[in-house]
């Protein structure tokens, strides 16, 4: 049995083709810093059940770059507001 997977807008969709038709599509709504802050927060959650300091110190350094990739994101999409560089003007010039 075959069955045509389509969107709300009547054309096909590739991403309910996949994750089916009981598939919420809020997450498909998600922010990409929120994405990549989700990420952050697994590997945390990772590194405090990991089984010795080697693979703590790799999940946590996962973290703080999935962290510093939600920073940037943010930035990317014009939510956070690039830092003000302060010029020293020169005197008497």
């Amino acid at each position: 049995m075959t069955s045509s997977v389509q969107s709300s807008g009547g054309g096909y969709d590739p991403v309910r083709a996949v994750a089916g038709a009981g598939f919420r599509t809020q997450f498909l709504f998600m922010k990409q810093s929120d994405i990549f802050r989700d990420n952050a927060e697994n590997c945390l959650q990772l590194a405090e059940r990991s089984e010795g300091q080697p693979a703590y110190n790799r999940y946590s350094r996962m973290a703080d770059a999935w962290t510093a990739l939600a920073k940037e994101q943010d930035w990317l999409d014009g939510e956070v507001p690039p830092v003000k560089v302060s010029v020293l003007q020169s005197q008497g010039a």
